[in-house]
């Protein structure tokens, strides 16, 4: 299981322009926020406003953010590089969205579905894992857990809460 005070798992991922993004990085910013998410996940698509927001408060403080995209294209085209490529341009996504083809990142995770954030420091440990807040329906919410997790690791604190449930639609595993 992927812990609290885990490192980074190392993974080498293509975005939806062919750049490689990797981790752990050598000079490794403030805080890393990594996002297992999808095109197609109802609960995916009810949280990104919020997690959107969150990077753009958040990247110019130097926090990196990343989605990874494990879900088995061959099962569910929705989730296919092709349409993230379209996601990233229709959305004017703020953030790079990898494709884990293998989904050796996701299982290194131990990503349970999508949406599952989890939060590193500037040590490369994780401080948080689980939903981006307490529930997808609301709004008003505004991504509380992610935000508080994201501010502990930029002050060196212990996150509170530190772990959550992640809910969402489950990683689509290929067979």
């Amino acid at each position: 299981m992927h812990e609290i005070g885990d490192d980074i798992p190392a993974f080498e991922l293509p975005d939806t322009r062919g750049a490689v993004h990797a981790a752990p990085l050598e000079d490794a910013p403030p805080a890393t926020v990594v996002v297992v998410m999808c095109n197609h996940c109802p609960y995916v698509v009810a949280w990104n406003p919020r997690v959107r927001a969150v990077a753009e408060d958040y990247g110019p403080r130097g926090v990196r953010f990343l989605g990874i995209n494990a879900n088995d294209p061959g099962r569910y085209p929705a989730d296919s590089p092709e349409r993230m490529r379209e996601f990233v341009d229709y959305q004017d996504w703020p953030f790079p969205y990898l494709f884990d083809e293998t989904q050796d990142v996701a299982r290194a995770l131990d990503a349970l579905v999508t949406p599952h954030v989890f939060v590193y420091d500037g040590h490369q440990r994780l401080v948080y894992h689980g939903a981006p807040d307490s529930d997808h329906e609301d709004p008003g919410n505004d991504a509380a857990w992610l935000r508080a997790a994201i501010e502990a690791a930029l002050t060196n604190e212990a996150a509170d809460p530190a772990v959550t449930r992640p809910r969402g639609c489950s990683v689509k595993w290929k067979a």
